[in-house]
C-alpha cells in the first residue's frame, strides 16, 4: 500500500488557526487571495498522500460563519472563451459551476468581479446573466501604469474607479477559474476603497506551493515546478526573507518580482505594511503536516515523471511547446531521477514489443504490476483493466468477467449501426459490459465491487488513448501516462 505521507486532520486545524490568527492582525477584516484549486486539488494528493483534494473546502466550512467568497473573472478571458484544459470548459462557465458547489457547502458567496473590464460585449452578455440569476456583480477597469505608476494606481482616478464591494464577513475568499484573473488587483482595490471607508482592512495569500519551510529542491517543491513548467514559474529563496530574517525561506519567482511594488502599494493605500517579505504575506501551514518525508519525496517523484510523460504528449498532439518538454527534463535532472523511475512503464514497454501491438501496464497499490494486450475483443486499456479487476478479485484468469452474449451485440451495434471501425470494446464499454454480466454473475459482481481499489493505481499505455478511454480512467482515480505514439501511422486521429 501507498505510505500516507500527510495528517489532514492537522493540516486542517492548523490551517484556520492560522488564517484566524491573521484575520485579528487587521481589525477583523482579511481578503484572502486563493491560489490554486479550491475544489479537487488532486495535485496536491498525489504528492502528499493523505491530502484530500477537498481540504480546502472542509477548512472553509469550519470557518464558513464568518467568509464570504469572492469570485473574480478576467473580462478578456470572457471574450477569449478561454477554457479550462482540466475539466473542458470555459471560464464563464467554471464560474457558475463555482457558485453552485459553493451554495452546495452552504458558503456564502458575495459577489462576482468583472476584471479588466474594456466594454467587452462577451463580459457584458455574462454580467446580464450573472444579474438576472441574482448574483451581485462589480465592475473593475483596465489602469493605465498598473502597477508601477503607484501615484496614480493609488488614486480617485486608479483603484477608485472600480466599484466597491460592500463585504459583510471578516474572511473575503477571494478566487477565480484560473491564473490570471485579476485577484491581487481585487484585493488591492478593496482595501483601497475599505480604507476610504474607515475600515481598517488585510491581505494575505494562501498557495499551497511551493511549501516555504521545506529546502528549495525538495522533490515536493520540484513537483511544483513540474506542475507549472508551462508558465516557466521558479522556485527561489525569498531574498527578502533571507535579509530581515537571516532565515531561509522558498518562495516562487513571480511573488518574489512582485514583492517592493505590492508592499509600496500596502503602504501608500494604509500608511504602512505589516510584511517584509514574500513568505510574510502567505499563511500556508501544509510543511508543518508531513508526517512521512520520504513518502511525500516518492510520491513527488512519482509526479514529476508523470508531468513529463503528460508534456510530451501535449507537445506531440500540438497542445504544448519544446520548451515545456526541456523544462520537466531539467526538473527531472535536479530531482536526481529519469522517467525509468515510473515503476509501470517498462512492462507496458516490454509487453508491446512481446506482442508487436499496443499494449498498457497498471501498479496497483500494493506494487503489483499488471499487464494487458490488444485482441481483437478488448483494447489493451480495456484488457488490462480487466485483468487488474480480476487480480484484485482472486477471480480465475480463465473466467470471462463479460459473457460472450454480451460482447457480440456491442460489437454489431458499433460497426453496424454507429459506423465505428474498430470492433474492440473500450474501458467505458467495458465497465458496461461488466455490469450487465453481475445482474447474473456473482464473481461479476465481485469485479465490480473491486473498482474503488483503483483508485490512486498507475497506469502507462504504449499508446495516445482515446479521449473516452482517458476520461474513464480519470473517473477511477487512476494516474494514466502514455507514450507520445498513435496507434496508427494516419494523419488523422480521432480525439
Amino acid at each position: 500500500m501507498k505510505k500516507v505521507a500527510f495528517d489532514n486532520n492537522l493540516y486542517i486545524n492548523m490551517q484556520s488557526e492560522k488564517i484566524a490568527e491573521r484575520i485579528k492582525m487587521f481589525d477583523n477584516k482579511l481578503y484572502l487571495e486563493f491560489g490554486g484549486k479550491l475544489f479537487d486539488d488532486y495535485h496536491a494528493s498525489r504528492v502528499l498522500p493523505g491530502f484530500e483534494p477537498d481540504s480546502k473546502i472542509k477548512l472553509l466550512l469550519e470557518m464558513k460563519e464568518i467568509a464570504e467568497i469572492l469570485i473574480v473573472i478576467n473580462a478578456e478571458d470572457i471574450e477569449k472563451n478561454k477554457i479550462r484544459a482540466d475539466i473542458g470548459i470555459s471560464y464563464d462557465q467554471d464560474v457558475l459551476r463555482l457558485i453552485d458547489a459553493f451554495r452546495s457547502c452552504d458558503l456564502f458567496v458575495g459577489s462576482v468581479v468583472l476584471s479588466q473590464y474594456g466594454n467587452q460585449a462577451s463580459a457584458d452578455n455574462f454580467r446580464k446573466k450573472l444579474e438576472s440569476l441574482g448574483i451581485k456583480v462589480a465592475t473593475h477597469y483596465k489602469i493605465a501604469g498598473y502597477p508601477s505608476n503607484i501615484p496614480f494606481v493609488v488614486s480617485d482616478e486608479g483603484l477608485g474607479t472600480n466599484q466597491y464591494i460592500e463585504t459583510t464577513r471578516e474572511l473575503i475568499v477571494v478566487t477565480a477559474p484560473g491564473p490570471g484573473s485579476g485577484k491581487l488587483a481585487t484585493c488591492l482595490s478593496q482595501i483601497y476603497h475599505d480604507h476610504k471607508h474607515g475600515i481598517s482592512a488585510g491581505y494575505a495569500k494562501f498557495e499551497t506551493f511551493p511549501i516555504w519551510n521545506l529546502p528549495l529542491k525538495h522533490p515536493v517543491n520540484l513537483a511544483y515546478e513540474s506542475a507549472t513548467a508551462d508558465l516557466n514559474d521558479v522556485n527561489m529563496i525569498d531574498p527578502f526573507h533571507l535579509e530581515h530574517y537571516n532565515e531561509m525561506t522558498v518562495n516562487y519567482n513571480r511573488d518574489v518580482e512582485a514583492f517592493p511594488l505590492l508592499n509600496t502599494l500596502f503602504q501608500k493605500i494604509v500608511g504602512t505594511s505589516p510584511y517584509k517579505s514574500p513568505t510574510d504575506m502567505g499563511v500556508n501551514m501544509v510543511g508543518h503536516c508531513i508526517i512521512d518525508n520520504e513518502a511525500a519525496k516518492d510520491a513527488s517523484y512519482d509526479e514529476i515523471v508523470r508531468r513529463y510523460y503528460e508534456a510530451i504528449c501535449n507537445y506531440r498532439l500540438d497542445k504544448g511547446t519544446l520548451q515545456t518538454v526541456e523544462k520537466l527534463e531539467l526538473v527531472m535532472n535536479q530531482a536526481g531521477i529519469t522517467k525509468d523511475f515510473r515503476k509501470c512503464v517498462q512492462p507496458a514497454i516490454d509487453k508491446a514489443e512481446e506482442t508487436q501491438a499496443p499494449a498498457c501496464s497498471i501498479q496497483l497499490n500494493n506494487g503489483q504490476i499488471i499487464t494487458g494486450k490488444t485482441s481483437s475483443l478488448f483494447g489493451a486499456s480495456s484488457a488490462c483493466l480487466i485483468n487488474a479487476l480480476k487480480i484484485l478479485g482472486n477471480i480465475s484468469d480463465d473466467f470471462p468477467l463479460i459473457a460472450p452474449i454480451v460482447i457480440e451485440p456491442i460489437q454489431k451495434l458499433k460497426i453496424d449501426c454507429l459506423r465505428n471501425r474498430n470492433p474492440r470494446l473500450h474501458t467505458d464499454e467495458v465497465l458496461i459490459a461488466i455490469a450487465i454480466t453481475a445482474t447474473t454473475s456473482p464473481i461479476a459482481q465481485r469485479a465490480i465491487d473491486m473498482l474503488p481499489r483503483l483508485k490512486n493505481c498507475e497506469m502507462h499505455s504504449t499508446v495516445l488513448l482515446s479521449e473516452v478511454d482517458k476520461n474513464t480512467l480519470k473517473k477511477l482515480g487512476i494516474n494514466l501516462t502514455t507514450e507520445p505514439f498513435y496507434q496508427t501511422k494516419k494523419l488523422y486521429h480521432k480525439k
